[in-house]
């Protein structure tokens, strides 16, 4: 059986929440900011990857986007827990905080500038990515498991569940062109339109970091669960 307990008219946990859906907001306008711009020039410059405005001028905006997210993650993640919905020591919740683990390495060390040459850092930012992309889908869905036929938080469980599903779904394309270049022998980046791969890929897993923020909001005004 599981027991209840309830929240403080002004917990904290509300704001908390909120402000970890609101972190996710922005980093989607700020870097929605970006591609719209770039796109004003030429639809195709979207072939080339996000973290490439690292790169360039615009690197503030897109350091501070990625931060962005990867600290609302962590405390809309924080608020699940403090909520009785998961633990610290639960798969899930490691996989989002590796997550955000991975999103703070990719800003730590932008990938590898090819005016220049390969990198250490760039060598670091491909595995810190490929951490952060694998992990969300991990997290969502190991998260939202146990609560999938809950009468009270089952809706919020279910498009967690459904958007990790797709969120590794929306990877697909990336392994196939891993598995060509293994084949074949051609380069994995070529094999895809990797820029608008990735984009969906980024949607796909940005939204379900939204929606499990919802999840947090709704669970943040109502008793905190404790069945573990």
């Amino acid at each position: 059986m599981s027991t209840a307990e309830l929240a403080p008219p002004r917990s904290p946990a509300r704001f908390v929440a909120l402000g970890g859906a609101a972190a996710v907001v922005l980093t989607v306008l700020m870097v929605g900011s970006l591609d719209l711009r770039r796109a004003s020039t030429s639809v195709t410059l979207l072939r080339r990857t996000i973290s490439e405005y690292a790169l360039g001028p615009h690197r503030w905006v897109f350091d501070t986007a990625v931060i962005l997210l990867a600290v609302g993650s962590l405390a809309i993640v924080g608020v699940l827990v403090s909520r009785g919905l998961a633990r610290w020591t639960s798969a899930g919740a490691l996989a989002f905080v590796a997550w955000s683990t991975g999103l703070t390495l990719v800003v730590l060390f932008p990938k590898h500038n090819w005016a220049v040459g390969p990198s250490v850092s760039g060598d670091i930012h491909r595995v810190a990515s490929l951490v952060a992309f694998l992990s969300l889908p991990l997290a969502a869905t190991l998260l939202a498991r146990p609560w999938l036929r809950h009468e009270v938080w089952g809706g919020h469980a279910r498009r967690v569940f459904r958007l990790g599903l797709l969120s590794a779904l929306s990877f697909a394309p990336i392994l196939y062109a891993v598995l060509v270049n293994a084949v074949v022998g051609t380069p994995w980046w070529r094999v895809v339109p990797l820029g608008y791969v990735e984009r969906l890929l980024v949607l796909v897993e940005v939204v379900a970091v939204l929606v499990a923020g919802l999840w947090a909001i709704a669970a943040a005004h109502r008793p905190k669960v404790s069945q573990w």
